[in-house]
């Protein structure tokens, strides 16, 4: 039966639920309470729990934990990401599984606490040192969020890679319904450290460093091949496609139902993958489609970029404008999205692309 559960502690419960046993962090508001309730939680279940003194002390210590096997996990939001990136980024360069949770905030530096989008560019890019993606789950609500966890792992474990959850200050600190999963004992890996390093790097000279990035694209393709997630409605035959992740994903289908029951032919692309990219959703869009529309919470328009490469690569046939709805920060009302539609339909606002 769902509980009435506050996001934060929603997902810190489905992530002890999922197998993790390790977290390490710094409180940093939207995503502080992942961190209280896990600091009990753990022990719980036999886990441990560090506050770490710093961002970069937790991510080093989820490599090591990472390192020896066991899930782990650290969440933050805006600069303390941050400040985990080089972490990051060696994580992905060991090769090591971990998941990093995200509750975007808005604004540069230090920022603001809003409810945001605008860290879509770093996260989707890889975004420390070196040539590096992570996997990328954008959920829309909490029930999302919590269903999404244990699939984080299994595929963090699965490419050894890092697994980035980007949601937003909103879905930390709102409340839904929420029927959590069943717990799960995750099996040790062979790879994990056993009083010897497994994982053998192939090296650092530059004929071995070539080997090793061949082995590497060909894990990004076929994560980028397989790993595909999305949702989507309407697209076959719509005029206009907005192309939407996360909260305002859920207001950009309001206004794609409200619209089509007014009679204008528009459909939904919502990334759940940020990524890889829904590359696969694109191509199933009418193919006399008059634009794409991005809905987005941060002031520059960042997933605009991916909507107009992908409707460009699976569209080759003709040049389809793509149009950018920003709203900078706190989820865009149905009908602010509706005004707007019908602007970039007048020609009041111009594409992007």
């Amino acid at each position: 039966m769902a509980e009435m559960m506050k996001g934060n502690v929603a997902i810190a419960e489905a992530a002890v639920r999922a197998g993790v046993r390790f977290y390490a962090g710094y409180p940093i508001t939207p995503s502080s309470e992942i961190m209280e309730y896990l600091s009990w939680r753990l022990s719980e279940v036999g886990g441990s729990f560090v506050q770490a003194e710093s961002e970069l002390a937790g991510i080093n210590m989820v490599i090591g934990a990472s390192a020896c096997g066991v899930r782990a996990l650290t969440a933050s939001s805006g600069p303390g990401i941050s400040l985990k990136q080089e972490g990051i980024s060696t994580l992905c360069d060991e090769g090591l599984a971990a998941v990093v949770i995200t509750q975007v905030r808005y604004g540069n530096g230090l920022g603001t606490l809003l409810s945001a989008q605008c860290d879509y560019n770093r996260e989707t890019r890889g975004g420390g040192q070196g040539d590096y993606r992570c996997i990328v789950l954008c959920p829309s609500s909490i029930q999302e969020f919590v269903d999404l966890m244990r699939p984080a792992y299994e595929l963090a474990e699965k490419y050894r890679i890092v697994v980035v959850m980007m949601g937003e200050g909103t879905l930390g600190q709102m409340m839904e319904p929420v029927d959590l999963p069943d717990f799960v004992e995750p099996e040790r890996h062979p790879w994990a450290l056993n009083g010897h390093y497994t994982y053998k790097k192939i090296g650092i000279f530059q004929r071995d460093s070539r080997k090793e990035a061949v082995e590497l694209v060909a894990k990004y393709n076929e994560i980028k091949a397989n790993e595909q997630r999305w949702f989507d409605e309407g697209v076959e035959d719509a005029d206009y496609v907005f192309v939407a992740y996360g909260v305002p994903g859920r207001a950009a289908l309001g206004a794609v139902r409200e619209l089509r029951a007014a009679g204008e032919k528009v459909g939904l692309i919502r990334p759940i993958t940020a990524w890889p990219f829904p590359e696969k959703a694109f191509a199933k869009i009418n193919p006399n489609v008059k634009g794409v529309i991005t809905v987005e919470e941060n002031a520059t328009g960042q997933l605009v970029d991916d909507a107009a490469l992908y409707i460009k690569k699976t569209h080759k046939h003709r040049n389809i404008p793509a149009y950018a709805l920003t709203y900078v920060f706190n989820t865009p009302p149905i009908r602010s999205i509706k005004e707007d539609y019908f602007k970039v339909k007048n020609g009041e606002i111009k594409e992007v692309y």
